[in-house]
């Protein structure tokens, strides 16, 4: 199951209350005190981890708690501290304080963390309150509380290209075609719900990853159709790959239907817009498709590329056109 948007809620450990004791040994007389402070709470811990694709795993669970601290002992014995609890994330994920509705961390890369709820201290025992004048302390301290808030996770799916265009323009198709994923495949709109991810071998040593977004419809960019949902997936993606279908079932153009994509994006904003594009005609391997990527090339004065993903026509072609824009691309876009 995909999950990219959750809401939690996490409760660092707390401390460990510090121990009120004194010595009492047969032949130790005034033996003195010897209370011991408690332990430091465990903190929660976000990690982006590679490998990790979804939020599925967290979103059956909405309370996370860790580990409180012990409390102190006799004999100047410590508390032990509670275990931190570390919480693996998708690279992309985006951790949101709730209530207060400001950004925490964006865990973009691998590996990335950040401590969203800090363990509350141990108490002292009586034994650090001892001094030249206070010989008999019987002071001590509770431990502190943990912090505790309400979160949202928010992914973003990261991929160095990303499939756009239409309901039905065969993106689940190519997707297939290209890799090893599995999405859903059928004759109507919306198949695809949410983004699916596939690894693209070019040549012997290159690869890159290439996401299959849900398809958008006009006023997406408001909220219309999957809208948000979709669109927030696009923000990620280095390039775009807008695939256009020739001939649509309903009898609307294909050139109106790739201005209406383009306009959603524009309205998006997040930089969208500016993204490198490539504009392919899918299903080329219908009669007159050929006669309508002519017509777009022409209209909008780029390069438009025809392929099949059901003859394999122009595939080759495409996957090493993603691979030179990738390359392009300046350094400090790729982390």
């Amino acid at each position: 199951m995909f999950v990219d948007r959750v809401t939690i809620f996490v409760k660092a450990g707390d401390g460990g209350r510090g121990m009120a004791s004194f010595r009492r040994e047969k032949y130790v007389p005034k033996g003195g005190p010897d209370g011991g402070d408690g332990g430091n709470g465990g903190s929660i811990i976000l990690r982006a981890m590679p490998g990790t694709d979804s939020l599925a795993e967290i979103v059956n669970r909405k309370h996370w708690k860790a580990e409180s601290g012990e409390p102190g002992g006799t004999s100047n014995c410590h508390g032990s501290n509670g275990q931190d609890l570390v919480m693996a994330v998708p690279p992309g994920t985006i951790i949101y304080d709730r209530d207060r509705g400001h950004v925490l961390r964006d865990l973009a890369n691998p590996l990335d963390e950040v401590v969203v709820a800090r363990g509350g201290k141990g108490g002292r025992g009586n034994r650090s309150f001892a001094s030249s004048t206070n010989r008999a302390p019987r002071q001590f301290q509770p431990g502190e509380a943990g912090e505790e808030r309400w979160l949202v996770l928010e992914l973003k799916v990261i991929a160095d290209a990303g499939l756009v265009g239409l309901p039905n323009a065969g993106k689940s198709t190519l997707l297939s075609r290209l890799s090893q994923a599995h999405p859903e495949i059928a004759d109507y709109p919306f198949t695809t719900k949410q983004p699916n991810l596939g690894i693209v071998h070019v040549g012997d040593d290159r690869t890159f990853v290439l996401a299959d977004l849900p398809g958008l419809i006009e006023g997406a960019h408001s909220g219309v159709g999957l809208g948000h949902e979709f669109l927030r997936h696009v923000e990620r993606t280095r390039v775009i790959v807008h695939l256009v279908e020739p001939l649509p079932m309903d009898g609307s153009d294909s050139l109106q239907n790739y201005r209406s994509v383009r306009r959603e994006l524009e309205l998006h904003g997040h930089g969208l817009s500016d993204k490198p594009e490539i504009v392919v005609v899918s299903k080329s391997e219908l009669t007159d498709s050929e006669e309508v990527r002519e017509r777009m090339e022409e209209e909008l004065g780029v390069p438009v590329l025809a392929i099949s993903a059901v003859t394999g026509q122009g595939l080759s072609m495409l996957t090493a056109l993603v691979s030179q824009k990738l390359s392009a691309l300046p350094q400090e876009a790729e982390a």
